[in-house]
């Protein structure tokens, strides 16, 4: 299969909190490809970033979707209802886009060669059974989101094989601020959640015991990753690969949730003169959480394949927060 010179690279979830970062990294890193970004504009509020315009389109509707997606031959797939929150709040849209919006995804892929990543995320597994995790961890989610990004993972593996090449992701916590275009992008995960209190000055309420540890990963480090995959995938594409293949994507960082909250407590002192309190609170997950002192992760693969690893730390994106 040639290689095509000016690929045109497609975006679902395009105005979201991670999809509006990934187009950014994309027109830095090659300006001269065609992008198309799309989004139903559930979450995401932005309607266009740099030069690329984003257009609604909801991945439910598989013909208006394959439209959409006409002439790509990339796909990075980030529209999902995200969170064990909102899944839980509406599990039949959850399934509706997780699941068969994902499926249509990969349809569409099926049908044109193109090239697919998608996040499966870490809820995947469940109650880690040993560290370091690996994308081989036994599966055994707990929550509804992470079953519906199970039956993705696995539909995926089934569609890609013999037709097209995909990547597919666990990923980490995800945190941190961005700007895009002048407008500061966020969500509301754990890091984020601290830093937006201490600014108001309300307390830092933590999950109780507080010493269960995660593993942290940067926004614009995921969005990196997205990038290094498009640029694999267009040379396995080109080679005619079919196929999955998985990454691991998380730091080294792997602080528990209230030494997260103290660093938190130390910056708004340092930078706002503002000390606010470290609370800790009864944990309505307490059935579904991981109480791990250590949350390690094995990136080797994403590193020596992908050649990308974590280059933001939490200590960082706290001080920058504050900034």
């Amino acid at each position: 299969m040639a290689r095509t010179e000016t690929p045109r690279i497609a975006v679902t979830g395009a105005a979201g909190y991670i999809g509006s970062r990934v187009l950014v990294e994309l027109q830095a890193r090659h300006p001269d490809w065609e992008i198309t970004a799309i989004d139903n504009f559930y979450e995401g509020r932005l309607g266009s970033v740099g030069d690329v315009g984003i257009d609604h389109v909801d991945i439910r509707d598989r013909r208006r979707l394959e439209d959409a997606l006409s002439g790509a031959v990339v796909v990075l797939h980030l529209a999902a209802i995200s969170g064990v929150d909102d899944c839980d709040a509406d599990p039949d849209l959850a399934y509706e886009v997780n699941v068969q919006g994902t499926d249509n995804v990969a349809w569409f892929c099926r049908q044109t060669g193109a090239a697919l990543v998608f996040p499966f995320s870490m809820a995947v597994v469940g109650d880690p059974e040993q560290f370091p995790i690996t994308v081989d961890h036994p599966r055994d989610p707990v929550n509804w989101y992470g079953r519906t990004k199970l039956v993705s993972e696995r539909s995926i593996d089934e569609f890609a094989a013999g037709a097209f090449p995909a990547h597919q992701y666990m990923i980490s916590n995800v945190y941190g601020r961005h700007a895009v275009d002048g407008t500061t992008v966020s969500k509301p995960t754990v890091v984020n959640f601290f830093v937006d209190r201490a600014r108001s000055g309300e307390p830092l309420t933590v999950y109780e015991p507080g010493s269960q540890s995660r593993n942290f990963l940067h926004v614009t480090d995921v969005a990196r990753a997205y990038v290094r995959s498009a640029e694999r995938l267009l040379a396995q594409r080109a080679d005619g690969v079919t196929g999955v293949e998985k990454f691991e994507l998380a730091s080294d960082e792997d602080p528990s949730v209230e030494a997260v909250a103290r660093l938190v407590q130390g910056a708004a002192v340092e930078r706002l003169g503002v000390d606010v309190p470290v609370t800790l609170v009864e944990n309505p997950r307490a059935d579904d959480e991981t109480l791990v002192e250590s949350f390690t992760v094995d990136t080797s693969a994403a590193r020596e394949r992908l050649g990308w690893e974590a280059e933001r730390t939490v200590t960082d994106a706290v001080e920058a927060a504050f900034e």
